[in-house]
């Protein structure tokens, strides 16, 4: 029978370890940026792989959301008399929250999975070694590109999520509730900040290094051949979900 306390004790020297040793890799790599010029190749070749590839699959995702979205509230704000505020009630939850959290979640199922997948199958197979053997470190060959470009791809992302889903709100608002595009646009222009944007952009970048990190993380530490990648790369989108949800909520509560 196990021990309770046993088994959270356990888990929670498990949990800190994971958090130092994030927090250790995420140092590292900060360091390595110093060689991001040299590997300014590498660096585009991801960011092409992590944004214009993620592209479809974000518009789609974005799209739909804020079309939902005026639906679901569309609806009970017509009760009162209110349909107009679809036009202030949208772009804000898409520009912050929406919009970073929902396209952080789709990079994270689809970049960071691959992430751990790519650098776990070098991790078992022994190339990781090579590289130490070869005098090239590992973080600063495989992590730091990846961390760039998740970096600086995440937040053009949310901007493109942010204005594909308005807009997707925008048509639906004219479409059900009978209201001119133009007055949508103007409430926009009405409520939306400068502010608004920044908080998600921030968010968003945040979110970028949190994915490269964890999926990082769990691809050096992959072992166990072929099973152990497929365990690696489940754990690695689950710690990366779990990861954006909590970082969500403490910025912004930051913000507040």
């Amino acid at each position: 029978m196990v021990n309770p306390l046993e088994y959270i004790g356990r888990n929670s020297l498990n949990l800190f370890q994971l958090v130092g040793e994030l927090i250790q890799l995420f140092i590292h790599t900060l360091y390595w940026c110093k060689q991001a010029l040299r590997n300014l190749d590498k660096i585009f070749y991801f960011m092409v792989r992590m944004g214009v590839n993620t592209l479809p699959i974000a518009s789609f995702t974005s799209l739909f959301v804020g079309m939902v979205m005026v639906l679901q509230t569309g609806y009970t704000l017509e009760k009162f008399g209110m349909a107009e505020s679809l036009g202030a009630i949208v772009p804000i939850a898409m520009a912050r929250e929406l919009g970073p959290v929902l396209t952080a979640l789709l990079l994270a199922g689809r970049i960071g999975a691959a992430i751990t997948a790519e650098i776990g199958t070098m991790t078992v197979s022994e190339e990781v070694d090579a590289l130490k053997t070869l005098g090239i470190n590992p973080i600063g060959y495989l992590a730091m590109p990846r961390f760039l470009a998740c970096l600086f791809m995440l937040p053009v992302l949310v901007v493109y999520a942010d204005v594909v889903g308005i807009l997707g709100g925008a048509v639906v608002t004219t479409a059900y509730f009978q209201i001119p595009v133009t007055i949508y646009f103007d409430r926009m222009a009405e409520s939306l900040e400068v502010i608004d944007i920044i908080k998600g952009l921030v968010k968003a970048a945040v979110f970028g290094v949190t994915i490269a990190i964890v999926g990082c993380r769990y691809g050096l530490k992959t072992s166990g051949g072929a099973a152990g990648v497929g365990e690696a790369t489940t754990r690695s989108v689950v710690c990366s979900f779990v990861s954006i949800y909590i970082l969500n909520y403490f910025i912004t509560r930051l913000w507040m």
